[in-house]
């Protein structure tokens, strides 16, 4: 038998939440690396020998073998109150006993740095192991691993805002949104790569960790990746990564330093989101609508906050994604209107009534749902649904609204590199929000699960 509906929703769920947890995994186990094992002690380096005891035996002018001057006595120790003088009986053993311990420590490190019967010693693998965790680190930074995790949740969202379930065709749209995504943020260091060496020299390609070439050639590969996922999916789905890639690449390299820049960057997440509802099921592009751009106006909002963010200076923009941020809050916390019943039902049933077919036609069964739609009141989800999208769109509220009300009374670079960074983290409640509302309160509370991952990830890696 073909397994039901709900052993698919989970199945999918469980395979990105399980490909989550390894990319996370892979993630801080290259950070933690990145500083490298601390080296051990040369064993040829000489070794300073054991400070004099103050009060210890000293040669004097008298002792047999003594030529030189007399030395000048060092600075006595401080003492405890009432404590009593070393004699010379008890100095000389300290001393001798503090020298054995050293020469014992040079032993042991020369031991260590040499294998069984060589002479020489091996040449110390530190520097390598943290060249290697420098560059991972450097990788992670250009491709902003931290706000990775705002982009599951347009495809689970835009499937859900469709009224479906998640499917293979949903998993695929992850996939390649992840690839589209950074396939941008290579493409936009690479683009920016003179500014940022004025600006931002710290940055990867800048500093020199990595090259212009590598990062041209890595935004090619995950931009040709993601539209091979996309075309697995369907031909509808290739056609709104193709408009998505293109979107994404005419941002990077003209639109984001013009007046269209915000509007190339709120499509290209308007766009994400149809993406994930047309892998799902390729003529839900219409019932996604809305809720997609109520996306790419939070994305709209951000962008424009962030093109202030290396100078600091604009009151104005923090002002307008505070406004904007709270008509999301509003609009998300209201439940959404259910659809009407569709033509066919309304056919069916006349039809039924003309044709004389009496109390049968009132017994007949509702049409037969698309295979993967969403039925809250059959799961008994209807409930849970109101619940979890308040609880998101709370998150969502409480991440965005302090960081851009800071920014527009004191609109300084730091607190407004703050606010670009908090939105961009207010993506993920925003879409368990628009999951939930739809009637997918558990593809909405799993999204919002990602939150504290996030939180965690971006004070290693920036965001922006």
């Amino acid at each position: 038998m073909t397994p039901g509906p709900g052993r698919g929703t989970r199945g999918v769920l469980a395979a990105v939440t399980a490909l989550g947890a390894v990319g996370v995994l892979g993630v801080l186990a290259a950070l933690r690396s990145s500083a490298g094992p601390q080296p051990s002690p040369s064993p040829s380096r000489p070794r300073p020998g054991p400070r004099a005891v103050p009060g210890s035996h000293r040669p004097t002018p008298g002792d047999a073998g003594h030529t030189g001057p007399e030395p000048t006595p060092g600075p006595e120790r401080p003492r405890p109150a009432g404590a009593r003088p070393d004699t010379e009986e008890q100095a000389q053993p300290r001393a001798t006993a503090t020298a054995t311990a050293t020469a014992s420590a040079g032993a042991q490190a020369g031991r260590r740095a040499r294998p069984a019967g060589s002479a020489t010693p091996t040449p110390d693998a530190a520097p390598a192991a943290a060249a290697r965790g420098g560059r991972l680190r450097a990788w992670a930074e250009l491709l902003r691993i931290s706000a990775l995790f705002t982009v599951p949740g347009d495809a689970l969202a835009g499937a859900a805002c469709a009224g479906l379930r998640p499917n293979r065709g949903t998993a695929l749209a992850v996939g390649a949104s992840l690839c589209l995504y950074e396939a941008g943020m290579a493409l936009n260091d690479w683009a920016d790569r003179d500014e940022d060496a004025v600006e931002r020299p710290h940055r990867p390609l800048p500093s020199g960790r990595i090259s212009p070439p590598a990062a041209l050639t890595a935004a090619g590969a995950l931009t040709a990746a993601g539209l091979a996922l996309a075309a697995r999916a369907g031909r509808a789905p290739l056609a709104v990564a193709t408009a998505l890639a293109a979107t994404v690449w005419s941002y990077d390299l003209h639109l984001k330093h013009t007046q269209a820049g915000p509007a190339a960057m709120a499509s290209a997440r308007t766009l994400d989101l149809l993406l994930g509802a047309t892998a799902t099921r390729p003529t839900a592009l219409r019932p996604a609508l809305p809720h997609a751009t109520l996306l790419g106006a939070h994305t709209y909002a951000i962008t424009s906050v962030s093109r202030h963010e290396t100078q600091g200076g604009s009151t104005r923009a923090p002002l307008a994604a505070l406004a904007t941020a709270l008509a999301i809050t509003a609009a998300t916390t209201r439940p959404r209107t259910r659809p009407s019943p569709t033509p066919g039902a309304r056919t069916g049933a006349r039809t039924g009534a003309g044709t004389g077919t009496g109390a049968g036609s009132s017994a007949a069964a509702p049409p037969e749902r698309p295979r993967g739609q969403l039925a809250p009141r059959l799961r008994g989800t209807e409930g849970l649904a109101p619940v979890a999208a308040g609880l998101a769109a709370t998150a969502y509220a409480r991440t965005t609204l302090t960081p851009f009300l800071h920014a527009a009374l004191n609109p300084s670079a730091p607190l407004t590199e703050r606010a670009v960074g908090a939105g961009i983290r207010a993506m993920i409640p925003l879409q368990a929000a628009l999951a939930a509302r739809s009637g997918a309160p558990g593809t909405g509370l799993a999204v919002l699960a990602l939150v504290p991952v996030a939180r965690r990830l971006a004070r290693k890696v920036s965001p922006t």
